[in-house]
């Protein structure tokens, strides 16, 4: 039987609601559950890369790879638990220069050649809708949008979802957004509250589910990506690797319960 590659965008066109955080921790305790995972940092910002402990990546990126200059294997670059095809400023100019026609399928035409070989590809997008992001859509099954509660959340979500409705209508008509993650979250405060009644109402317009997990805040992620570790090696009893671990779970028994990964 043909394995059966589960590809995921995690994505928001607001910044700082932890989208490579969640990159990082799927990709990390996924691998820690023996799962084949390959993280795909599209940022140009490179925080995913530069979260991860890689040997020199100013040669071969993914900007490498979208334009077809290098393969799938000349650019992944393979971790303890899960490999990585990293990413630099080069891929600022990608909206730019990648203008020929067919130019939201270029990551998918590459990434074909090897997603059999991996149980999950995991995309970390920027903060913009761009042509980087349409690139994600247009490969993937479906999105992971991270949001914090805060006052802008609910309109990123709105913009995202009419994105990613653009692309369903004219590249990937299979495109799913899977559910809506709570990140730095805190439930003590009244603005959080308001918030997250807003984006349950919004949520349910769309017909988008809302994660039962809430992830909460922590400075130890940002020290976790300051030594090029993922949180579960770094401190695996902190609130913040114990919310993953549970975000994990609840994302597979929801979507892969019952199904053998080795099939």
């Amino acid at each position: 039987m043909k394995k059966t590659t589960r590809k995921i965008v995690i994505a928001n066109s607001k910044g700082g609601v932890s989208k490579t955080t969640t990159t990082n921790a799927m990709s990390a305790g996924l691998g820690r559950l023996n799962y084949k995972v390959l993280a795909i940092d599209l940022d140009p910002q490179g925080n995913l890369s530069d979260s991860i402990d890689l040997p020199d990546i100013e040669n071969r990126t993914v900007y490498d790879l979208i334009k077809g200059e290098v393969t799938p294997y000349e650019v992944i670059q393979k971790g303890k638990y899960f490999d990585v095809i990293p990413a630099n400023l080069d891929l600022a100019s990608a909206d730019l220069e990648i203008t020929q026609t067919g130019k939201e399928y270029r990551l998918k035409e590459q990434l074909e050649k090897i997603e059999d070989e991996y149980d999950f590809i995991i995309i970390d997008t920027p903060p913009s809708l761009g042509i980087l992001t349409v690139n994600a859509f247009t490969y993937a099954d479906e999105v992971i949008i991270p949001t914090t509660a805060g006052i802008f959340a609910t309109s990123g979500i709105k913009q995202l979802y009419q994105s990613i409705e653009t692309v369903k209508r004219y590249c990937n008509p299979n495109l799913k957004v899977r559910g809506i993650l709570f990140t730095k979250y805190d439930k003590r405060t009244i603005i959080t509250s308001d918030i997250k009644e807003l984006t349950e109402i919004y949520s349910k317009q769309i017909g988008v589910n809302i994660f039962n997990t809430h992830i909460r805040a922590s400075i130890m992620v940002e020290e976790a990506q300051a030594n090029k570790i993922d949180i579960f090696s770094y401190n695996k009893e902190n609130n913040v690797s114990k919310d993953y671990q549970k975000f994990i779970k609840e994302y597979l028994e929801t979507n892969v319960k019952g199904e053998d990964k080795d099939d």
